[in-house]
């Protein structure tokens, strides 16, 4: 019977304090987030990671001084694999596998997992429903790296995103009635925020589709909760550094809404997964920020997690996408026209 890898990818996080530095340098020596020349790239990594750590520590002691990341994105792995072999009658095995970006399990480390399990094929998935340069792109970057080096001759098909997938879209609506009802209906007014993680302006401003896609998941949200005259807007946060990100800001708007002294409801539409900037900035930050500033309330979406819609749109999308044997450009030119395999948006 054929054998199907499929490998589902995310950010990552740091499994320890000692982690946290590595993990930060990891993350600005990436080429797609500074973009910079390797020599000074490398230099600014170095420093900001030593200049951010103490800070980055302060954060994940709030959550037990780690990212659970991996083991909501092994939860994940778990969920999908069982989708895959009880539930799409699809003649095959398949194994699901786990890679992270800038911590472990690192690509190299995936992809010795996979070799050995000798696939008749692979499916690349991001945990990104969005694509962007900085996330997508970057790892796709890396995999075929360590793919060309090792001549490894594997049929391999890359998902680019999914931002109006359906499953996924009923997951996060879902969950989103849910919270507007905690913050006692649409009779308590409340201003319904979808917060996306920000990138730079810059990078939108050069092709970078990631805030259109973005608005396709907003749109497709507001669609499915069918709420007359709905109150909401989509806005940014996470942002670092001196650089315009893109706007508006989270925590502006948060303190804007919450001195009318309304409900707030942030909903998380890029995050499928719990980690620090849900844990920690949207449970603490954006909840001290908005209580503070006057808000009758402050409900926060949990992310879709392993819910069973967002699984299993995953595993819808696995199956469409099996025997294409296609890698999609990870230069981002044609990540989502017409050759985009399983995209939504083909």
């Amino acid at each position: 019977m054929p054998r199907t890898a499929v490998v589902i990818y995310n950010l990552g996080g740091p499994d320890s304090p000692d982690a946290i530095q590595p993990f930060l340098f990891n993350l600005f020596n990436d080429p797609l987030i500074l973009r910079q020349i390797a020599p000074v790239r490398w230099l600014l990594a170095k420093f900001i990671s030593s200049r951010r750590a103490p800070v980055a520590k302060e954060i994940y002691a709030q959550i037990g001084g780690r990212s659970p990341i991996r083991e909501e994105t092994q939860a994940q792995v778990d969920a999908l694999e069982n989708a895959l072999n009880t539930e799409l009658n699809t003649e095959g095995d398949f194994k699901v596998f786990m890679a992270m970006r800038y911590w472990h399990p690192f690509a190299e480390e995936c992809l010795d997992d996979v070799v050995a399990y000798a696939p008749d094929e692979i499916i690349l998935l991001p945990l990104y429903p969005q694509f962007s340069t900085t996330t997508t792109e970057s790892f796709l970057r890396v995999w075929q790296s360590l793919v060309d080096q090792r001549d490894i001759k594997t049929p391999t098909t890359s998902i680019c995103c999914y931002p109006k997938e359906d499953g996924f879209v009923k997951s996060v609506a879902v969950l989103t009635r849910a919270s507007i009802e905690e913050a006692g209906g649409l009779s308590a007014n409340p201003k319904l925020l979808f917060s996306a993680h920000g990138i730079p302006k810059k990078f939108v401003e050069t092709g970078d589709p990631y805030q259109s896609h973005v608005e396709m998941t907003v749109e497709a949200i507001v669609k499915d909760l069918a709420i007359k005259d709905l109150d909401y807007m989509i806005c940014y946060q996470s942002r670092v550094g001196p650089v315009e990100w893109l706007k508006p800001y989270t925590d502006h708007v948060i303190t804007e809404y919450a001195a009318q002294g309304r409900p707030i409801v942030l909903v998380p539409v890029a995050f499928v997964s719990e980690h620090s900037e849900t844990l920690v900035e949207l449970d603490i930050e954006y909840r001290d920020l908005a209580l503070k500033n006057g808000a009758a309330s402050y409900i926060r979406t949990p992310t879709v997690g392993t819910g069973e819609d967002f699984i299993g749109g995953l595993a819808a999308l696995v199956k469409k996408s099996m025997g294409k044997s296609v890698i999609v450009s990870a230069e981002g030119s044609r990540i989502c026209d017409q050759s985009c395999v399983a995209c939504p948006l083909s």
